[in-house]
Formats: C-alpha cells, sequence, structure tokens
C-alpha cells in the first residue's frame, strides 16, 4: 500500500489485518513499514460438494473461503522521493518486491501534495496520481541510467541483447523479462540502437515497464467526506481502476466484530448487531452511519473489494484445493478441503506440485481432477477452483 502521509494508509492497513498500528493526521506516522496478514475472499466449494470443510492455511465463514496474502504498508511518500526526500529511499526500496500497488489516496482533497491537513475539496486528488507515477519513473529511471552509455556500447558495440541487460539490472525490482518485452512492444524502441533513445524515450518505456511489473489500483479512501465522490470520476479517468472505500468504517466495524457486539464478514454490504450486545448510543449511531452512509450505497466498504481486485484481477490470481483422496476430499489427516492455494493464471498442475512442495514436483506422475475424476499430464492449466490430487513417485512428510 502506497501513497503519500496522511491519507489513511495505515487505517486501511488496520482495517485490512486488524493490525495495532499508529495512527493519526499527521505525516510520517508510519517511519518503519507495517506488515501484516490481509485476506481475500472467494466462494468456497465446500457448498458445491456438500461437505463440512475444516480448513488449515485460512478459514472459511458461511460458505466464503477467506485466503491470508500479505499486505506492507509502506512510509509515506512525498514530492522528490525519488532524489531521497522525506522517507523516499526507505518507502522505494519497500516497493522492490511488491507483486502490485494499491494507491490510497485522500479522494476528499483534504490533504495537500505534502500530507498535511487542507480544508475538503481545496487539492485536487488526481495531482496524487500524477506525482507518484513520476516518483516511480524516475527511481528507476535512474537505476537504469547508471552506467547507460556502457550499455549502449554493449550492445551496439559487441551485439548483447538488450533486454538480458535490462532485466538484469532491474531483477532486485522483480521486473522480468516478458514485462520488458511488453513495454518494447508497446512503444516500439529500437533496442539495437539504444544510443538514438531520447530522454523522454527513455522515461515513457519505464513508465509502460511498471504497469506490467507493478500494477496498481486506487483505494478512493474518505470517500464519506464530501467532495470525494464528485472527484471518482476524475480518479477512474487516470487509466486506474479506482475503487471508492471509507478505512475508517471498516476499522469500526472488524473491531466491534472482534469484539461480537455485530456479526460481520469483510466485503458483506451488511451486519447484524449481536443479540445480547451491549452498546452505547455513541456505537449504535455510529454503526448506523456506516450502514446508511457507506454500506447501502456503496455496497460495502471498498476494503475487501480493493483486496479482491488486487490479487485476482491485477495479478490474474486463481484458487485451488489440493487434497489427497478424492472420494473424501481430505488430506492425509483426514480434514476435509483443508487448504485453499492462491496461483497465477496459466500454472499447470506440476507447478502447482511444486508450489505444494518440491518432491511432489520431481517424482510427479498425474493429476486427478477431482470434480471430472478424470486424470490430467503435467501440462494441464489449472482452473479457478479446481479441486486436485497429486500423485508422484515422491511423498512429502
Amino acid at each position: 500500500m502506497v501513497g503519500k502521509p496522511n491519507v489513511g494508509k495505515s487505517t486501511f492497513f488496520s482495517a485490512a489485518t486488524l493490525a495495532h498500528v499508529q495512527i493519526a493526521n499527521y505525516p510520517f506516522t508510519t517511519i518503519k513499514p507495517n506488515v501484516g496478514m490481509g485476506y481475500v475472499r472467494t466462494n468456497c466449494v465446500c457448498r458445491e460438494f456438500g461437505v463440512k470443510d475444516t480448513p488449515g492455511n485460512s478459514s472459511c465463514v458461511d460458505g466464503i473461503r477467506l485466503i491470508p496474502v500479505e499486505l506492507v504498508d509502506c512510509a509515506g511518500l512525498v514530492p522528490g522521493a525519488w532524489q531521497g526526500r522525506g522517507l523516499g529511499n526507505q518507502f522505494l526500496d519497500e516497493i522492490r518486491q511488491a507483486d502490485a500497488l494499491i494507491h490510497v489516496i485522500d479522494a476528499s482533497g483534504s490533504t495537500d501534495s505534502e500530507g498535511r491537513p487542507c480544508d475538503p475539496g481545496t487539492h485536487n486528488p488526481t495531482e496524487d496520481v500524477k506525482f507518484l507515477e513520476h516518483e516511480l519513473d524516475m527511481w528507476i529511471v535512474q537505476i537504469l541510467k547508471k552506467e547507460w552509455e556502457r550499455t549502449v556500447r554493449r550492445v551496439e558495440g559487441t551485439k548483447e541483447d538488450l533486454t538480458a541487460i535490462i532485466e538484469e539490472k532491474l531483477s532486485g525490482l522483480g521486473i522480468r523479462r516478458d514485462h520488458i518485452a511488453r513495454a518494447h512492444q508497446k512503444l516500439g524502441l529500437n533496442f539495437e540502437k539504444p544510443s538514438l533513445w531520447a530522454d523522454d524515450q527513455l522515461v515513457a518505456f519505464i513508465s509502460e515497464l511498471k504497469r506490467f511489473a507493478k500494477p496498481m489500483l486506487i483505494a478512493a479512501n474518505k470517500i464519506d467526506i464530501p467532495p470525494a465522490e464528485q472527484n471518482l470520476k476524475a480518479l477512474a479517468a487516470t487509466g486506474y481502476m479506482t475503487i471508492p472505500c471509507c478505512a475508517e468504517a471498516e476499522l469500526a466495524l472488524r473491531r466491534a466484530a472482534e469484539k461480537n457486539r455485530i456479526s460481520y464478514v469483510p466485503g458483506n454490504s451488511n451486519f447484524s448487531i449481536a443479540e445480547n450486545a451491549e452498546l452505547t448510543a455513541d456505537q449504535k449511531n455510529a454503526l448506523t452511519r456506516i450502514k446508511d452512509k457507506i454500506l447501502m450505497p456503496l455496497g460495502s466498504t471498498g476494503i475487501q473489494e480493493a483486496l479482491n481486485f488486487a490479487f485476482f484481477r491485477l495479478l490474474q490470481m486463481i484458487t485451488v484445493y489440493p487434497v489427497e483422496d478424492p472420494e473424501k476430499l481430505t488430506d492425509h489427516k483426514g480434514r476435509v478441503l483443508p487448504d485453499a492455494y492462491l496461483v497465477p493464471y496459466g500454472t499447470t498442475a506440476r507447478e502447482f506440485a511444486g508450489a505444494i512442495h518440491s518432491d511432489l514436483a520431481e517424482g510427479f506422475l498425474y493429476a486427478t481432477e477431482v470434480r471430472s475424476k478424470m486424470r490430467v499430464a503435467d501440462d494441464y492449466v489449472l482452473k479457478d477452483g479446481d479441486v486436485i490430487t497429486i500423485a508422484s513417485a515422491k511423498r512429502h512428510a
């Protein structure tokens, strides 16, 4: 999770993970990054198969499987961070291995470009999108431009592959060859004559590369503060998926659920007050406001929707359930549908076996797709919701 200071990133993080982090309305509250476990939600296959599951690596609530994912709340970013201003270097280091970015923005425009409080509507939140793009672009550009002349000589003199050189230089950022190839194809730059690239072409190339390597969505936070709703269309016009959010409302609901005052599943469009809950007048009014101002008009607080979009749409992950007994849907301990794995779309049966344990992949014989009861080969491409057994010459403990 990225963004400038004081936009509600720590509240978003705390709501998504129920971690107790420092939350305050002044810049740089988050000095060291907060790391925690959030959850994505998907319909569990337990009801389709008519079984009562006993989850191990995840949980199942009323037929909804909640699968843990790692979230990092980075230090706030200010203009000039790529040059080391503020906590810029620390922030940028944190996103090196990020798979996707959730850009938390104060959609109400009540924080200026430095993250200082201002009157709602006096700051244009679309400027925050441009500023973050610029900071990330220039950060990567300066990494690539180190020894750029030597790179040009290697490509044009000794005919080395520019794609391989860029991959080597940017590998620490999680940038892969396919990302480079897609950016190359989009812009059509001459990879055999990089000496012809103008500075603006290099920046344009990095900008495209970043979109593929670090896909991003906008969490338009503070949607309950006018004029946040009016700013949504402009934010969506930036080209990023924009999800209206109210992190404070989600945090209030999850803490109330944690204390058994309400029944609430993250991402639901409603909640119910527990039968024996003792609520103060202020607590009742707060819950009523959340229901009337957030849940009813928006359908959710947006926090769970943002997490789900990041993993299932930006990263194109699917959910797969491994079992050992295809008839009983159990593992070797007798647990029913114990584990749910998130894997990238396109993952094969052998690759999935390796994700469980390297021994399973090395000794892979075949897999069984439980619904059809068909044996499938190692190159079988998994589908979302597949329940799979792996037959291997090697078994893991």
